[in-house]
């Protein structure tokens, strides 16, 4: 059960139905008055960056056990889309080398692969026919060149939760890297890297962590050695000159994912996901699981009743928070946005995304403003 006080330090729900997380979440007030307090800092000190920057690996740290990871194994970065090419840069595949994709997957996991056709490695899209992504629907197309296995957890298009911790023993099986695309899951449903076995994973924090867009974070397995990174700045380095005089003969990476830092931090963002770290933990995170399942189950029944159908598995285990409703774009959006309700157009129709913020009556407010649109003689 999600408290009133935490739905209560979300003011969207005082001025519009936000059914929208799977774009953005509204910002939470406690994590808005994490980025007053910085810039105030800011603007009455100039920045005491030592301290910034200490807090910046305290931030690390704690993202880092959200995610089941320690500290040195997690970078900041700009998305998920970075992060995404970060890693497909990083692992020195070669030609002939090739890689798992699911089709119809997010276009920025497969552009980061397809990137590297014109180095010879090959990209190959796997159907998914129905259901949800697992190791059986891999495993035919693995062969003695097969490299990595990328796919989203949760996809943004129609909502399906892929089996990642099944796709995760077969890479380990097989001698595969697993790498995971989790901007739509994490902070909305558990993620343990080590328990689903993901080598590398990239994530924005604009959704499920609740800070404005421009930050993410890249996980990346410490077992896995010789990762290059595609651009180098001093930040990257094991032993940065402290003249600050570039030495051609030192070279030489750090150790962690820090490798893959290039340049100064997104610092109101780090400090904005300290107070959205706050919030997300105080409901905890399967607590939000559950509360955005009860209220996928409540859509579901009421669109059922209503003849609305849903693009995307019904089962609780094979979804999240996203629901995509049968109903024709055109048609829909327009009325929606007139109603004051916020959702996003998606492949197949009005795509529904829950936050911890949103309540059942959320779910019976907009179940009525799909019924009288579609009452005979209602005005579109």
């Amino acid at each position: 059960m999600i408290s009133v006080s935490a739905r209560q330090d979300f003011p969207v729900n005082a001025h519009v139905l936000y059914l929208d997380s799977a774009h953005q979440t509204p910002l939470a007030t406690s994590v808005r008055k994490a980025l007053e307090a910085f810039y105030e800092e800011a603007n009455r000190f100039g920045g005491p960056k030592p301290v910034w920057l200490q807090r910046v690996e305290a931030v690390r740290a704690r993202a880092a056990a959200f995610l089941g990871a320690r500290p040195h194994e997690l970078a900041f970065t700009k998305n998920t889309s970075e992060g995404l090419n970060i890693a497909a840069n990083a692992l020195g595949l070669t030609p002939g080398d090739n890689v798992l994709l699911i089709e119809g997957d997010h276009p920025n996991n497969a552009y980061a692969w397809l990137n590297l056709q014109r180095q010879g490695v090959e990209v190959r899209f796997v159907k998914l026919p129905s259901g949800v992504a697992d190791a059986a629907l891999f495993e035919p197309h693995v062969d003695a060149r097969t490299r990595v296995i990328s796919l989203s957890h949760v996809t943004f298009h129609a909502g399906h939760r892929h089996d990642v911790a099944s796709v995760g023993r077969l890479c380990r099986e097989r001698g595969l890297l697993l790498v995971v695309d989790a901007m739509q899951s994490v902070g909305v449903v558990p993620v343990d890297v080590k328990a689903m076995g993901i080598s590398i994973l990239a994530a924005g924090c604009h959704k499920g962590l609740l800070v404005p867009q421009g930050l993410g974070l890249l996980y990346v397995d410490a077992a896995l050695q010789g990762l290059q990174p595609a651009y180098l700045a001093i930040a990257g380095l094991a032993r940065p000159p402290a003249d600050l005089i570039a030495d051609p003969n030192d070279l030489q990476l750090r150790a962690d994912a820090g490798r893959f830092e290039i340049g100064n931090y997104n610092l109101p963002d780090i400090h904005a996901l300290q107070a959205a770290l706050d919030l997300i933990e105080s409901v905890g995170v399967k607590n939000i699981e559950q509360h955005v399942l009860d209220l996928g189950d409540r859509l579901i029944v009421r669109m059922d009743a209503l003849g609305v159908g849903l693009v995307g598995p019904r089962e609780r285990t094979r979804r999240a928070h996203i629901y995509v409703l049968d109903l024709p774009v055109a048609q829909w959006l327009p009325y929606l946005e007139r109603e004051g309700v916020r959702v996003s157009p998606e492949r197949d129709g009005i795509r529904v995304s829950f936050g911890l913020f949103n309540s059942p009556d959320d779910v019976d407010r907009f179940a009525r403003i799909i019924e009288n649109r579609l009452r005979p003689g209602a005005q579109s």
